[in-house]
C-alpha cells in the first residue's frame, strides 16, 4: 500500500501536517486543526479566508462536463455561450416571475371584468413575485453567478475579481433576457390590457392616463416625488441589496452557505415591502430598461423614456451608484477576504499606476544567504 500523500506548511508560525486519513502527533487534530482553505487562505496576501463570490464548484462541473462533451459540436460552442446564455435564461426568469405578478394584480382590477375575475392579488403579491422570480433566475443561472443584474457584475468586477472582460457580454445578456420576458407577459396579457386600456391600439404610460398599463413592464414614480427623491430611493435600495448580498456569501460571517437563493427571495420580498412604494425598486438597469425598450416598441410612444421628469435614467444609473457603496461599506466594515479594500491604500495603487509592481530590494539577511549559496556552488 502506498504512503499516504501529505502536505507540510507554516500557519502562523505553527507547523502542520496533513496526511489522507491520519494526523502526525505532532499536530494538531484534522477536526481541530486548520482545514486546507484556511491554510490556503493564510498564504494569500491581504486576505484572512477564502472568499466566495462565485460557486466554484459549479465552474469546475461545467468544465469537467465540457472534457466529456468536446466531441460535440454543440458541446463546444455552448461552452463559449454558457454563462451569458444563463444570465439570459436567468433574467428571463425573473421577469416573467415578477412582470407577471404586477400584471395579474393590475389587470385584475379592472371594474369591467366578472366580480370573480376581479382584484387577484394585491401589494404584497408583487413583493411576493419579484422575490420568486429572483430566487429561481437565480437557480436558473447559478452556473454563471447567477447575477441577473448588471451593477451586480459590475460590483462583482470591482470588489471580487470577476473578469472585467465578461461584463459586457453578462450586460447584454440580462437586458436582452428581461426584454424577451416582458414580450411573453405582453403576449401573454395582451387581451387584458386591451379590455384594461379600453382598446386594441391604445396603449398609454403612468401619469398621462389612469389606465396605463405600461407600469406593469417597467418602474414609474409616484408623481409627488422630486428628482433626488427618486434617486435617493433607488440609490439606498442598491446599497441594501449589495450589503446583504456580500452578507450571505460571506463563509467568514454567518454566511447562507447553499440557502443563498431563498435568503435573496426574502431580502427582494423585504425590499418591495419596505421601499418599493416611491418607485417600484427596479435597482436593476437590466430589469428596467429592456422592458421600457419593448413597451416603447410596441407602442406606448415616447412617454416611456419623458414620464416622471425623464425618470428612466435613473434606474440606469443609481444602482451602479447604490450598489458600490453597498459593496464598499460591506468590505470597509466586515469583510476580511480578497478585496481591494484589504489591500493597500484600499487598492487605490492599482488605478493610479496601474501596471507597476514596487520591486523590493532584499534585505542584508537575504543577501548574505545569497552570496553563502554562490560560493558553496562555485567551491562544488
Amino acid at each position: 500500500m502506498d504512503a499516504p500523500h501529505r502536505t507540510t506548511g507554516t500557519l502562523e508560525s505553527k507547523e502542520f501536517d496533513i496526511a489522507e486519513g491520519e494526523s502526525s502527533s505532532s499536530s494538531p487534530p484534522l477536526s481541530g486543526g486548520p482545514s486546507i482553505s484556511h491554510v490556503e487562505a493564510a498564504w494569500r496576501p491581504h486576505a484572512e479566508h477564502d472568499p466566495s463570490i462565485d460557486d466554484g464548484f459549479a465552474e469546475e462541473q461545467c468544465e469537467e462536463d465540457y472534457k466529456h462533451q468536446s466531441n460535440l459540436w454543440w458541446s463546444r460552442m455552448r461552452h463559449h455561450v454558457r454563462d451569458p446564455a444563463a444570465e439570459f435564461l436567468g433574467t428571463f426568469t425573473m421577469i416573467v416571475f415578477g412582470d407577471g405578478s404586477v400584471a395579474q394584480v393590475v389587470l385584475s382590477q379592472n371594474p369591467n371584468l366578472p366580480l370573480s375575475a376581479q382584484n387577484k392579488g394585491e401589494y404584497q403579491s408583487i413583493s411576493w413575485g419579484w422575490g420568486l422570480g429572483v430566487m429561481l433566475g437565480i437557480y436558473v443561472a447559478g452556473c454563471s453567478g447567477g447575477h441577473l443584474n448588471p451593477a451586480i457584475t459590475f460590483v462583482n468586477c470591482v470588489f471580487r475579481g470577476f473578469p472585467w472582460r465578461k461584463l459586457p457580454a453578462y450586460a447584454f445578456a440580462q437586458v436582452a433576457g428581461c426584454f424577451c420576458g416582458a414580450a411573453v407577459i405582453y403576449g401573454n396579457y395582451k387581451s387584458a390590457i386591451d379590455q384594461y386600456e379600453g382598446g386594441t391600439n391604445i396603449r398609454t404610460v403612468p401619469g398621462y392616463s389612469d389606465t396605463a398599463t405600461a407600469g406593469v413592464f417597467c418602474t414609474y414614480p409616484q408623481p409627488f416625488l422630486t428628482t433626488t427623491g427618486m434617486f435617493f430611493s433607488e440609490f439606498i435600495a442598491s446599497a441594501m441589496l449589495v450589503l446583504v448580498i456580500f452578507a450571505l456569501k460571506d463563509d467568514a460571517n454567518l454566511g447562507a452557505g447553499n440557502l443563498v437563493p431563498l435568503g435573496l427571495f426574502f431580502l427582494v420580498f423585504g425590499l418591495g415591502a419596505t421601499l418599493g412604494w416611491e418607485t417600484g425598486y427596479a435597482i436593476n438597469l437590466a430589469r428596467d430598461f429592456g422592458p421600457r425598450l419593448f413597451t416603447y416598441f410596441v407602442g406606448y410612444g415616447h412617454e416611456v423614456w419623458s414620464a416622471g421628469n425623464y425618470y428612466f435614467w435613473i434606474p440606469m444609473v443609481a444602482p451602479f451608484l447604490g450598489c458600490t457603496f453597498g459593496g464598499f461599506l460591506y468590505d470597509t466594515l466586515i469583510y476580511t477576504g480578497h478585496s481591494p479594500i484589504n489591500t493597500p491604500w484600499m487598492g487605490w495603487k492599482r488605478i493610479i499606476r496601474p501596471g507597476r509592481k514596487k520591486i523590493r530590494k532584499p534585505s542584508k539577511r537575504q543577501s548574505d544567504t545569497n552570496n553563502q549559496v554562490g560560493m558553496v556552488s562555485q567551491k562544488v
